[in-house]
C-alpha cells in the first residue's frame, strides 16, 4: 500500500463504525473445527443461508481533477437468509454505506450516507449435478445519501443474478447486477450501470482464507469503467460465544474514470457471523 494508515477524518458515524472494526481484544479462542471450516465456506458464499454483518472498511485515494482527494468508505452489509420451503431460500444482502470525503471535489469535505443498495436472491437449496449454487433476484437503488456529492439523486432498479462452485478448499464464481433508473431528481444524470463481481477464493483447513476478486462497474451513460482488483486474506475465530471474522486486503484501480480513485487502496472488514 502507498498510505501507512487510514485517514482519521471525518464525521462521528464514520468514525464510530470505522472503529468497530478494531474492536478486537486479547483472549481470542479458536472455534470448534467442524463450525469453523462450514463458516468458513459459507463465508465464501454470497447466499450462503448463514446470518452475518460485515463492516467493511474501504480507503481509496487520488481522487479529483487534481488527485488530491481521498474517501473512506464503510459498507454495512447485513445478509439475511430465509427458508421459503424445502426447495428455496430468499436471501436479502443489504449494502449501507458510511462515506468520509476529503478534497471530494477540491476543497471540500463531506461525510455521510450514501444511496443504500438493496438485492434480494431466490436461490434453490440443493446444488445443481455439477455441483454449482445459484441465485436470481431483483435489487434496487435507493436514494438515501445526505448530501448530493455522495449519491446519485435517483431511484434505480434492475436484475441481479449469482452463481458459484466450491470444492476441494476452493470457490470460484460470479455475481452480477444491472441498475437503470427511474425517478428522482431530474437535474442529475442517469443511472445506467452494470456490476461485475468474478471472484475466487481458497480456504485452508485453518480456516484462513486467501481471496481475489474485481468489483468492477460500466457507466453506460459515461461510457467508463471502475476496475478494482482486490487481494484479501480472511480468518475465522471466535471471541467468547460470538463466532467471527476479519479480512485484511489491498486493491488496486486497473481502470478508473478521471476524476475516480487511483493506484492502491486498501481493505479492512470485520464480519459478525450468527450460525443456526
Amino acid at each position: 500500500m502507498v498510505n501507512q494508515g487510514f485517514p482519521t477524518h471525518g464525521s462521528a458515524p464514520v468514525r464510530v463504525a470505522a472503529m468497530a472494526l478494531f474492536a478486537l481484544y486479547p483472549g481470542v479462542g479458536t472455534v470448534a473445527q467442524e463450525s469453523a471450516a462450514d463458516i468458513a465456506k459459507k463465508l465464501n458464499n454470497p447466499i450462503a443461508a448463514l446470518v452475518s454483518v460485515p463492516f467493511q472498511l474501504n480507503y481509496d485515494q487520488d481522487i479529483g481533477p487534481t488527485d488530491k482527494g481521498e474517501r473512506l468508505l464503510v459498507n454495512i452489509q447485513p445478509v439475511i437468509p430465509v427458508s421459503l420451503n424445502e426447495d428455496w431460500n430468499l436471501i436479502s444482502r443489504t449494502i449501507l454505506p458510511l462515506i468520509d470525503l476529503k478534497d471530494v471535489p477540491p476543497g471540500n469535505d463531506e461525510s455521510g450516507l450514501g444511496d443504500i443498495t438493496q438485492s434480494v436472491f431466490f436461490s434453490p437449496k440443493a446444488l445443481t449435478s455439477g455441483g454449482w449454487t445459484w441465485g436470481v433476484g431483483p435489487a434496487l437503488l435507493v436514494p438515501t445519501a445526505t448530501d448530493d456529492v455522495l449519491g446519485t439523486e435517483k431511484w434505480g432498479a434492475g436484475p441481479t443474478a449469482v452463481a458459484l462452485r466450491q470444492a476441494n478448499g476452493w470457490t470460484y464464481g460470479a455475481l452480477v447486477n444491472h441498475i437503470w433508473s427511474f425517478a428522482g431528481d431530474g437535474d442529475r444524470t442517469d443511472v445506467d450501470s452494470t456490476f461485475m463481481q468474478p471472484f475466487i477464493a481458497f480456504t485452508t483447513s485453518k480456516q484462513m482464507t486467501f481471496g481475489l476478486n474485481t468489483e468492477s462497474s460500466y457507466d453506460w451513460e459515461a461510457d467508463e469503467w471502475s476496475v478494482p482488483i482486490n487481494a484479501m486474506i480472511t480468518q475465522v475465530f471466535k471471541l467468547g460465544g460470538q463466532i467471527m471474522s476479519l479480512q485484511a486486503g489491498v486493491r488496486y484501480w486497473a481502470d478508473a474514470p478521471d476524476t475516480g480513485a487511483e493506484g492502491w487502496g486498501g481493505r479492512l472488514t470485520y464480519t459478525l457471523v450468527f450460525p443456526k
